[in-house]
């Protein structure tokens, strides 16, 4: 199978790219948790969050925003003693942060969806150098989610969030996850 340039060889990255990245994904859960994953993957790369998802699923209640948004500070604690995430303290307790701010949204999904017109848009690169870190939209989604109290929503973590749910199409015109995806699949 032709995948992305930046997939690696490994199982667990090679099934990310062929079944999530990319996939529209309107579910509030779902945005949630990714939104939680990018910002913890801030300055590191996106295989070791990935690597971490399973575990961070276990320690941060599922990512259960209700539960999340009034996780004490004892909580955030053990959390930070967990060799298991990244133990950031700002990235742990800008999760609660964030979970706060995503329940102070009417509907987080259309809100989110909203930087692209509410459908996919399909980008047609081919050339590493032609794919952009950040965009006009992720910008615009950037200044928005720290304006409702958001952390780590910056304008490249943004982009980064709408490429893995499917806002975005980057896959590769080359890569045979393109075809599908760029015809609504």
């Amino acid at each position: 199978m032709a995948r992305c340039f930046w997939c690696s060889d490994d199982p667990l990255y090679m099934a990310y790219h062929d079944q999530e990245w990319g996939v529209p994904l309107r579910d509030a859960h779902g945005l949630f948790e990714l939104l939680l994953l990018e910002g913890f993957q801030a300055g590191l790369s996106w295989f070791t969050v990935l690597k971490k998802r399973e575990h961070y699923r276990k320690v941060m209640f599922g990512f259960d925003v209700q539960r999340l948004a009034v996780m004490s500070d004892a909580e955030i604690e053990g959390l930070l003693q967990d060799p298991g995430i990244i133990r950031n303290r700002l990235k742990v307790t800008g999760a609660r942060r964030n979970a706060q701010a995503w329940l102070a949204l009417e509907d987080p999904v259309a809100f989110l969806w909203s930087f692209v017109g509410g459908k996919p848009k399909i980008n047609h690169f081919t050339e590493r150098e032609e794919f952009p870190a950040v965009t006009p939209e992720a910008e615009a989604m950037s200044k928005a989610l720290k304006k409702a109290g958001f952390t780590f929503v910056g304008p490249t973590i943004c982009y980064a969030f709408m490429q893995a749910s499917g806002m975005v199409m980057d896959h590769a015109t080359y890569c045979d996850r393109y075809a599908e995806l760029a015809s609504g699949g």
